[in-house]
């Protein structure tokens, strides 16, 4: 009886742990000043992706914007993360950010407020999403601006996708349809 009654409790606390392991965990402060909860994208596919107004590979937000709108009603959403941990290719301020968004690229996916990628200064959702120990998947280091970071519809981490691939590679789109 005893045994049967610690196997139950190691159990049912090893399933609440690996709850833990999802992005839903997590509520941050959009470019706008407000709370956005990630548990508000429960069932929703996401790509979390870190962003730079001043870098090459700034013009993958007219693909990023325009994969959002053909499968934002299809259970997918990408939520973009300025930074500035990259030769300082994001130095502006949020609202200055959110102005270049929405001037040069009608950007209207979530953005959030700029945050830290890598370092000591690494934001919480980066640190879930860059350790094993946190994601249950893998170890990764973001290694540039526009890093793809792609989870599914329970908030785990699936794929890790460098900043080169652009955002409509066949590969994404397959995972976004399957």
């Amino acid at each position: 009886m005893k045994i049967a009654l610690y196997l139950f409790t190691f159990l049912f606390f090893s399933s609440m742990s690996s709850d833990s392991m999802s992005i839903h965990q997590f509520k941050v402060r959009d470019i706008n000043g407000q709370t956005f909860d990630f548990s508000s994208l429960k069932g929703k596919k996401i790509m979390v992706v870190n962003t730079a107004s001043k870098c090459g590979l700034t013009p993958q937000y007219e693909r990023l914007e325009a994969l959002y709108n053909k499968y934002k009603t299809k259970g997918f959403t990408i939520v973009g993360f300025p930074a500035n941990n990259f030769l300082s290719q994001e130095p502006g301020s949020d609202k200055e950010i959110a102005q270049f968004c929405e001037i040069n690229y009608q950007i209207s996916f979530p953005m959030m407020s700029k945050i830290s990628v890598k370092g000591k200064d690494i934001h919480p959702v980066y640190e879930f999403l860059t350790q094993k120990a946190k994601n249950g998947k893998q170890d990764s280091k973001v290694e540039w601006n526009f890093q793809k970071y792609l989870l599914d519809e329970n908030g785990y981490l699936v794929r890790v996708v460098e900043p080169r691939i652009l955002p409509d590679d066949p590969s994404i789109i397959s995972w976004i349809e399957q």
